[in-house]
C-alpha cells in the first residue's frame, strides 16, 4: 500500500511537475490536519517563503490535490479525497472552527437525489454554517 506522500509525488511526476522541498513542505503541512487558512499554512512552513506557498497551493488546486472550503468571503484549504476519507464540514461563523463530519446517511441521500434527477455527480461538498457548542454556550 502506498503512502499519501508517495501518491502526492506520483501526481506531480505524472503531470510533469518537479518534486521540490517547498511543495513537499506544503503538502506535509496539510496532511492529517483540519482545514487551514493561508495565514496558518504559511506559518506551518516557516522555511518556505510566502510566494512559494501560494504557488504550491495554486498548482495543488489545478492538480486536484487540495480543495478550498469557502467560509463566507474567506476560505480554508484541505487535501482532497485522494488523500483523506471523504467528508463534509460544520463551520462556526463565530470562531471559524471547522468540524469534519462523515455521515453515511447523508451520502445515501446525495446518491438518491442524483439518481432521481438522472444526474451523474463527479464531486460534492457540503458545509453547514452555524455555531459550535463553545460559541453557542456563550450567547
Amino acid at each position: 500500500m502506498s503512502s499519501a506522500r508517495d501518491d502526492f509525488i506520483d501526481i506531480l511526476k505524472n503531470n510533469q511537475q518537479s518534486v521540490t522541498k517547498a511543495r513537499l513542505s506544503v503538502f506535509e503541512a496539510l496532511l492529517g490536519q483540519e482545514p487551514l487558512d493561508m495565514h496558518t499554512l504559511v506559518a506551518r512552513v516557516p522555511k518556505t517563503d510566502r510566494a512559494s506557498v501560494y504557488r504550491a497551493v495554486e498548482l495543488f488546486e489545478r492538480l486536484d490535490i487540495v480543495q478550498r472550503l469557502h467560509t463566507g468571503w474567506k476560505y480554508k484549504l484541505e487535501l482532497t479525497d485522494k488523500f483523506t476519507a471523504h467528508h463534509h464540514h460544520l463551520t462556526c461563523i463565530n470562531c471559524g472552527r471547522t468540524i469534519p463530519m462523515n455521515e453515511a446517511e447523508l451520502e445515501r441521500v446525495i446518491e438518491d437525489l442524483a439518481k432521481a434527477h438522472h444526474f451523474r455527480p463527479t464531486a460534492h461538498q457540503i458545509e453547514l454554517q452555524g455555531y459550535c457548542h463553545r460559541c453557542s454556550a456563550v450567547s
